[in-house]
Order: C-alpha cells, then structure tokens, then sequence
C-alpha cells in the first residue's frame, strides 16, 4: 500500500439536528480511507493497552474511535443499563476492574440453597455455571472417536483429523522438551560463570569466555534476546506456558480415553436442564479466558486501574459454559436461553467448534433471542479459513442457507497495524458469514487476580463489537436487536485496499470480499447512525 506524505481523503458529511434549536451532530462516514499513512513507528505502551479505542484518522491505528466517541458524543450524556451476558469460561467477579459492573440476579438470595426467583437455577446470584467444578474437556472430534461410533458419518473425518493433531502435538512437546533443556543448561552455565542467579541482558552481553559451553549459552541468550524476551524469567516463563499448552491438548483435548464432565449430566438428554451451580468464577488461575472477554466489554472506565472496557452502564452476566476443550452443545443451547430469561439485551459467545453433533439444538436458541429482541455476537474463529466454504459452529445457517436469527452477528479480528496486515492472520473471514471486522490481535484486558495480560483471537473482537452495540443500546434504547446489528453494519469505516487473507501472502483480496459489511466496526460512526435511525 502507498505512503501518502499528506493526509488525503474524501469525507462525506451527514448532520443531523436536533429540534428546539440544538447544535448539530456532524458525522464524518469515510467511505475511502485508503489515502491514512502507514504508521511507521512501534506502538507506545499507552497505544499497545488501548489501540482498539482509537481512531483511524487521528491515530492511524484501525481502532473503533471509541475515545472519541466518549469524548464528542457521549459526554454528558445518561444511558441505562443493558445486561450482557458473557457465555464463556468464568469470571473472576472479584476483579478490582470488574467488581462494580457484575451483574447481580435481585431475585435471589444469596447462598441459602433455595430457587428463591423459581427459574430453575438454585442461587443463581450472578449467572450459572453448566460445568460444575469440571473444566478440562475433549475437542468434539474425540468425543466422536471416544464414542466408538463408526457407523457415524463424522467418525472417519475425525480419525483422519485426530491423527494429524497428535501427531503434530506430539512434534511439538517434544520440540519445546528440547529448548526448555537447552534454556536451562544455558542459564545453569551463565549463571555458575557470572556466580549470580540474577544475570541481566547487559552482564551476558558483556561476557568474553573461549569457554565453549559459556560461548553456546552467550549465543543461546543473545537469540532470546532478540526473539523479544529480555529476562531469562521471562523465557522460562514463555516455554513454561506453550509447554503447559501442550500437554493440556495431549492429556485432556486429545485424550480418547479421558472423561472431563463432572456435572452428572447427559449431553446428549435435552429433558435434563438444571444441572450445575451458582458459582462463576475460574475453577483456577489460568481460567483467564472470561475474564478478559469481560473486561473488554465493560472493565471499569478511568478508573486508573488496567483497562478500559469499551462501554459503561453495562452490567455483565457470567454463564460459564466453555471449558479447556470444546464446549457441549447442550450446555451453549442452555447457556443461551438462560441469558435470554433473566434480562440479558446480548449475547456475547467467544467460542467455536468444526463439529456440533447437536447444532439444532444450538440454532434453535439462536432462534430464541432473534425472538426475545437479544443480539447474539459472536467470533468468527482462529484458523484463517473462509466461512464460506468451511462450517463453524455455532452459527445461525446450515450450508450458506436462509438464517434462522436477523439478530447474530459474525466478528473477525484486526490487528492493531494499519494496512495491508491488518487482518489478524489468525482470524477466520467470509463474504457470506462473517458480517464484521474489529480489533481483536494483541488486545490488552483483565485477567484473574486483579492481573491484566495480552491476548489476541476473534475471541476479543467479538466483546469489541458486544461492547459497541451495548453503548447503543444503553443510549438509544428503543431500538431493536435486528436495528443495533444492522446498524453495526452499515457504520463501520470501508477501505479498498487489498489485504492478506487467512495469513497467506498468496491470498490477497480487497477487504470489502472478507466480509458481508465490508467494514470494520466504528463505534463513532455507530452512535450517531444509531441517534438518526432512533428517531
């Protein structure tokens, strides 16, 4: 993409006036942005913990402008509540930057044992927890395996499937086996060689030794460093983490033999609903999953703790539901109506799977909220593939058909870099089935124990987009489900560039053909469309 030395493009206005005599709103929808320089300096740490708050023009980061939409259209102004429920792994509801924004059922009282609201759901004080105290699950293609079903048409797609994933997965162990050893030799030699445990990037750089071992572990060091680590903490702390990844696929993920559901409930029985408890929060730290989403959402605003959330007068409903593995269909079609019937305007679903032996189960919830006015926002997935021609699930169409719901809405993930790049290689993309792109590479958000980390996945776009509509709904609130997706939609800044698709530099296309809208999600532009179709 060509760097303009100035910075030119056309913008159409639209005004809108209020009556009474009021100032006019002006919107500026940039119908082609193409001519935003590239930004060619490194993100600053300010920029890295809120790119998907800024705006494009101003910044030159693909952002959502939702600084300035807080600061030009916002300020001042009063919303309402709007509770969204975040069907996901759980929540540390105890977060200092979640603890004010949790939602709280009045119905019931808390820890007494009795459906005191009579929904089914005993204490059910701030969402419910399908899983029970399991966590660790089977990927479904397992599941199908596990079963020994090889009458089902699934089952020799799935053994072909899981033996390439083992395979690979077992490379891998082995691989990150072999740099752990190597990075713990190499510290054993430095740290004997400079008689300290506590070594810095400079005392390694600085040593001069003919010692062949020292010599190897200076190399060693020096090929960390500049891989991005500057600690030997930090190392251990990065092979530690894939390692503990790793073996997470092959003991629970891949493990044919392994049975992860605790809860005492058939899957595959409808008839059984209330199953589970109360309690939503991680089973352990590194349950982190929901909580970030969370705090993209709603994490409290300028406050002066970690993040900031995308929308304020949000009140966020925990349904733990997606375990380390994939999720049940039962427990995602339950999870949905659960949100539905205790007050949640939207949905927002972090997850996904390639099988779902019970996707009607999942569509007719869909169903369900499209119905009960809830908008459903979901991700599109992390494997780079097209839609279009590979089924993910859950989703609200079979075979590229007629949908079931105009309230679902399909997210895909930017990253925080402006032009040709800035499609997450990662991320899943479609002209038919994915309606949306927003930031969701390298998004920065809370996590367990009043910690804060970096993630990156659709997964994070989707509470972008989760956030956005729920700014609209909060402030605009007579508008309805379908409205605030369309909305969503026809807002969003479109650019004709071309971009790399799935990752592959062999696949660029315009990013107007990754996705139905053709834009990315701006949540400026949203709120005064929203303040024009409200009249």
């Amino acid at each position: 993409m060509k760097l303009f030395k100035s910075l030119l493009f056309a913008t159409l206005l639209a005004s809108l006036l209020y009556s009474c005599g009021s100032t006019a709103i002006i919107s500026t929808p940039i119908e082609n942005i193409d001519s935003v320089p590239l930004k060619t300096t490194d993100l600053t740490i300010a920029e890295k913990h809120n790119w998907g708050h800024l705006d494009l023009i101003k910044d030159t980061i693909p952002g959502m402008s939702v600084d300035k939409a807080y600061a030009e259209i916002l300020k001042n102004k009063s919303g309402k509540k709007v509770i969204v429920a975040v069907v996901d792994s759980g929540i540390d509801i105890d977060h200092e930057d979640l603890n004010d924004v949790i939602w709280t059922n009045k119905g019931e009282i808390p820890n007494n044992g009795i459906d005191d609201d009579k929904n089914g759901y005993v204490d059910d004080v701030h969402g419910w927890n399908f899983l029970g105290d399991g966590y660790d699950e089977q990927l479904e293609y397992v599941r199908i395996l596990a079963s020994g079903d090889s009458k089902n048409p699934e089952y020799e797609k799935a053994k072909a499937e899981y033996d390439k994933e083992f395979k690979l997965w077992t490379g891998r162990k082995t691989q990150y086996d072999q740099i752990y050893s190597r990075i713990k030799s190499a510290d054993e030699a430095l740290a004997n060689y400079l008689n300290k445990k506590d070594y810095t990037k400079e005392d390694v750089q600085g040593i001069k030794s003919d010692d062949q071992e020292v010599a190897q572990a200076v190399q060693m060091m020096n090929y960390m460093y500049s891989n991005g680590l500057d600690s030997i903490k930090e190392a251990y702390s990065e092979i530690e983490g894939a390692l503990e990844n790793i073996n997470d696929r092959l003991n629970y993920n891949l493990n044919i033999d392994f049975k992860g559901r605790i809860n005492g409930d058939n899957p595959d029985d409808m008839s059984t609903k209330f199953y589970g408890n109360g309690n939503v929060k991680p089973v352990k730290k590194s349950e982190s999953h929901g909580t970030h989403v969370a705090g993209i959402i709603a994490a409290e605003r300028n406050n002066e703790l970690g993040a900031n959330g995308v929308a304020n007068n949000v009140e966020i409903m925990s349904v733990r539901t997606v375990p380390n593995g994939d999720e049940y269909d039962k427990d995602v079609a339950l999870a949905i109506r659960y949100a539905v019937d205790n007050g949640a305007k939207i949905i927002n679903a972090s997850f996904g799977k390639y099988y779902s032996p019970h996707s009607d189960w999942v569509r007719e919830a869909i169903t369900y909220a499209g119905k009960h006015d809830v908008l459903f926002v979901n991700a599109a997935g992390n494997e780079g593939e097209d839609l279009d021609t590979v089924a993910i699930y859950p989703n609200d169409q079979v075979d590229n058909g007629s949908e079931v719901s105009d309230t679902f809405i399909t997210v895909g993930a930017l990253e925080p870099k402006y032009g040709e790049n800035m499609v997450a290689g990662f991320s899943n993309y479609g002209k038919v089935n994915v309606d949306v792109f927003a930031p969701g590479a390298k998004v920065y958000s809370t996590t367990p124990e009043n910690e804060y980390d970096t993630k990156g996945g659709t997964s994070m776009a989707a509470p972008a987009v989760a956030g956005v509509a729920a700014l609209i709904r909060s402030y605009y609130p007579s508008l309805t489900a379908a409205q605030v997706k369309q909305i969503l939609m026809d807002s969003g800044l479109t650019v004709k560039t071309k971009v790399v698709a799935g990752g592959d530099t062999n696949n660029i296309k315009p990013f107007v053909e990754l996705t139905k809208s053709g834009k990315m999600v701006n949540a400026y532009n949203a709120l005064i469309l929203a303040s024009q179709r409200a009249k």
